[in-house]
């Protein structure tokens, strides 16, 4: 018997875009407005943008980013990942990044999915079939993959839970599941692993990043953080740099900024104090280094965002 090739490979695509499709209908439905919406799935958030153009920084948490319709472009290091329907984004650690939606409009709004991953779940799903998985291969910790049926269809099947609460509990944990090991087995997958697995470089990497986001406010010594996560300082600045594009402080400063942005768009402090709490004493150098990385002074930048319509939620997460 021989099988029809071209005809398999069109209703595959017939399905993807069904699917597509769906998911960016269920979307659009529970994000009525720009920005980001969460869900009663607390892993599960959706984000919407209508107009292009706006570039944002944001913390780009561990996860999966799945593009329903529309694109977007994130910048890492100097390096740019252009992401949309046809393409999933990984981060397999918390990153700092800057992004912009390119392809949006109040008829076809930009409209994507976001799942957080739990790396200790990974951790524990590759401990439980490691025969089965080679080992995980250092990277950035952002990359860009062509969507395939199986990781489209798990998303899909996780949003439609959402119309039957009685059934998240026992149900979203196995596809959540399901997800991670389709991603685990993906192109994606080594990127993954990397980080996951007990003992790695890219586990201490990924433990020095939570230290981090933890402690970003307190004074930081190289030696120290290298110490707590069981790398010599040599090692920690090589393995960082390789996964996070910058340095362990590079990394802590845009921390600090961010957060500070936050403080201030959220209207909760006035500039001298946003800086003392993100931790500069020098307010002269808190408005070079924010200048510097957001285009503008505090106040000008804060009134900028207002203007546009922006959130504290807006510009801390966005996928």
């Amino acid at each position: 018997m021989v099988m029809n090739t071209d005809f398999a490979v069109t209703d595959a695509s017939a399905r993807l875009e069904r699917d597509r499709l769906e998911l960016a209908a269920r979307i659009e439905r529970r994000a009525g407005s720009d920005g980001l919406h969460t869900t009663p799935l607390p892993a599960l958030s959706f984000f919407r943008a209508a107009i292009p153009g706006t570039q944002v920084c944001a913390i780009y948490e561990t996860g999966l980013v799945l593009v329903a319709q529309g694109a977007k472009e994130l910048q890492l290091g100097g390096e740019t990942y252009h992401y949309d329907a046809a393409n999933y984004l990984i981060a397999s650690v918390d990153l700092p990044v800057s992004s912009e939606v390119v392809v949006a409009s109040a008829e076809q709004p930009y409209l994507c999915a976001m799942l957080r991953l739990d790396t200790r779940r990974l951790g524990e799903l590759l401990a439980e079939a490691s025969p089965q998985f080679p080992a995980g291969v250092s990277g950035r910790g952002i990359s860009v993959s062509p969507v395939d049926g199986a990781i489209l269809d798990a998303m899909l099947r996780l949003v439609r839970l959402l119309d039957a609460p009685a059934d998240l509990p026992v149900l979203a944990p196995l596809i959540e599941r399901e997800l991670m090991y389709r991603l685990l087995v993906g192109e994606q997958g080594p990127r993954l692993r990397h980080v996951a697995t007990a003992g790695s470089r890219g586990q201490c990497v990924s433990h020095a990043i939570g230290w981090l986001r933890r402690h970003y406010h307190e004074p930081l010594r190289i030696e120290a953080l290298a110490e707590a996560v069981n790398m010599s300082a040599s090692s920690l600045h090589h393995h960082f740099r390789a996964i996070t594009a910058m340095s362990p402080l590079q990394y802590q400063k845009q921390l600090r900024l961010q957060e500070a942005r936050r403080l201030l768009l959220a209207r909760q402090c006035d500039v001298a104090s946003a800086a003392h709490r993100v931790g500069y004493e020098s307010p002269s150098q808190f408005s070079r280094e924010y200048s510097r990385l957001f285009g503008a002074p505090p106040l000008r930048d804060v009134e900028q965002l207002l203007q546009h319509g922006s959130t504290a939620d807006a510009v801390s997460l966005a996928g």
